[in-house]
Order: C-alpha cells, then structure tokens, then sequence
C-alpha cells in the first residue's frame, strides 16, 4: 500500500493533508508559469530586505563605535553586523511571510502585509541595532576605550547610549518597514493572480477550498 493510497483510506485529518499536498503541488506548478517579474519578486524580494538589514547593522555598529571611541577591530566587528542581519532577515521573511503565503496556509491580505512590515522593522530595522550593544560593549571593555559602569547601573548606561543611535536609525527602520510592507503586498498580489488563474483553469474537485 502506498503512502498516498494510506492518507485516503484513513480520517479526516489525513484527507486534509493529502488535499493540502495536492494544493501546494497546484500552487508550485503555477508558480512556475509566472512571468520572470514575479518569480523575481518573490524568489528574491526579501535579499533585498535583508541587503537593507546588513546596511542597518553596518551604520548601528558605526554609531556605537563612535560613542565608545573605539576605534580597533573595524573589520572584526562589521563582519559579524552585515552577516547576522541579513541571514535572520531572510530566514524569518522566508518563514513567517512567503512560506505560509505560497502554501495557501496565509490568504490574508492584512496579515501578510502587517507580517512583512513587522519582520522588516523588527528584524530588519531594531534587531542589528540591539545585536551591536553586546558586540561594542565587549570591545569597549577590551580595549578599555571608554569607562563602562557596574552591574548595576549597566541597564541605565546603555539605555541612555543607545537613546542617539535610536533616533540617527529612524529612517532606516521606517525604510525596512515600508519595504517589508510592499514585498509582502506584492507577493499577496501575485498569489491572488494565482489563485485566480487557477480557479478559471481547474475543474470543479480539482483545488478544494
């Protein structure tokens, strides 16, 4: 007996997936009749995004180390601020946003779009500025560039720190925000389009709902 003929035999849960199966394979077939614009746009739109994420890291990294005058370790410090931010912003972008869309898991138009502009603001905008506190602070205190404080007062210190970077990174973060923000409305375009084409295309037992 094989797998397939195992799923149809048993309940209704295992009905699902096998229908889930059907239409993701559907959805994959369509894809690949897309114009090249659009396989683009969703293969690639959110390196993009994280492109933007490394540039964020880069400039917070930038700032902090201006603040604590610390002024070894360039190359050592900004490889670690371009490479973590773009790999987290394409791997969450990758799963929290395009994976669900292009699975028909998230046909919501409004939960993509608040998705992809809080993956761009949050990971792509926030994230590389609170990853380059601990990687500046370490190097502040190894080469002792600037007098940091006690355990104690280390909350308030770095608060009070990051206040400027903050608000030098406005822009940026608004930027990964409307960016995350137009890819995920783009992509939801292109899935509707899909959607559509299949329903004018498909016999009726073809793609349930």
């Amino acid at each position: 007996m094989t797998g397939r003929e195992f799923l149809e035999l048993d309940s209704p849960q295992q009905r699902l997936i096998l229908e889930r199966f059907k239409r993701m394979e559907i959805i994959q077939k369509m894809f690949n009749e897309l114009p090249k614009a659009d396989q683009n746009l969703c293969n690639h739109g959110k390196y993009f995004l994280a492109a933007n994420s490394s540039l964020c890291g880069l400039a917070a990294n930038n700032f902090f180390r201006s603040i604590l005058h610390v002024r070894k370790a360039t190359v050592v410090s900004a490889i670690p601020m371009a490479v973590i931010p773009f790999l987290s912003t394409a791997a969450i972008y990758e799963a929290f946003v395009y994976d669900p869309l292009f699975s028909g898991q998230l046909n919501c138009e409004v939960c993509a779009v608040i998705r992809g502009g809080l993956v761009g603001a949050v990971v792509g905008g926030f994230y590389p500025i609170f990853l380059a506190i601990p990687l500046n602070g370490s190097l502040a205190a190894r080469y002792m560039s600037t007098p940091l404080p006690g355990k104690e007062n280390l909350l308030r210190y770095w608060l009070t720190t990051s206040q400027p970077v903050f608000r030098k990174m406005g822009l940026g973060i608004l930027v990964q925000a409307l960016t995350g923000l137009y890819l995920a409305t783009k992509q939801h375009g292109i899935y509707i389009k899909m959607l559509l084409q299949m329903n004018s295309s498909r016999d009726p037992e073809e793609l349930p709902e």
